[in-house]
């Protein structure tokens, strides 16, 4: 009995070394086909493209990879008040040192040529078209007090330009109907605004930055925007 049994175990492996070895095909096809040779490597996708780099390449083709995905981000704008809050939660990030930094926001015109204050709404019509009919464009403004509701026809990063085109719109005047009240007169700087700009973040960073709560951020990171 014993005989019998051994002889029907070589018998089973006989039976399976056949077919795993595909002597068996096609009546029973070989198991797990893909993981058999040469199978295995007629499935690789363009296995020429593999390059087995030494540590030191290998860390210099990781870093110039990381280079490679970095974009400047940018939370803001934020006004003298925030802008500490701002910094304190970039802080716990702790990114290397010069990896970001505080920009200023550039101020607008501060020097208006400016065609004078009316109040009464119905003398401020007549004088709105009054310069419609010269061919002149403008705005009212609403602040500040002292100006307000006044009427502007350009606005200017100094008063040398502001003074040349006020000049200028003197100058395409009839001297029969010279435009009156006509004056340059400036404003006073609105709150500085500040942006913190991290020019070059990797995916790390960037994952980091964006994950940040933007309550003390204004609205969190953002791809940077190009300021004058």
């Amino acid at each position: 009995m014993l005989r019998v049994l051994l002889v029907l175990v070589v018998l089973a492996n006989l039976a399976f070394f056949g077919w795993v070895r595909g002597w068996l095909e096609p009546t029973w096809p070989v198991p797990d086909q893909g993981e058999r040779e040469p199978e295995r490597v007629a499935a690789q996708v363009r296995p020429e493209a593999i390059v087995v780099l030494a540590p030191r390449a290998a860390s210099a083709a990781v870093s110039a990879a990381r280079a490679a995905a970095a974009v400047c981000l940018e939370a803001g704008p934020l006004n003298d008040a925030d802008i500490a809050a701002a910094e304190a939660a970039l802080s716990p990030l702790q990114l290397p040192e010069g990896a970001w930094r505080r920009e200023a926001g550039p101020q607008p015109p501060l020097w208006l040529v400016y065609a004078g204050r009316v109040v009464d709404p119905s003398v401020r019509k007549v004088r709105e078209d009054d310069l419609r009919r010269r061919g002149l464009t403008f705005e009212v403004i609403d602040a500040p007090a002292d100006l307000a509701p006044g009427l502007v026809l350009s606005r200017h990063a100094t008063q040398q330009e502001a003074e040349a085109a006020t000049a200028a719109v003197a100058a395409s005047q009839p001297a029969s109907a010279p435009l009156k009240n006509l004056k340059v007169m400036s404003l006073p700087p609105p709150p500085q605004q500040h942006w913190l700009r991290v020019a070059r973040a990797d995916p790390d960073q960037q994952a980091r930055l964006q994950a940040l709560p933007g309550s003390a951020l204004a609205g969190g990171f953002k791809p940077c925007v190009q300021r004058p």
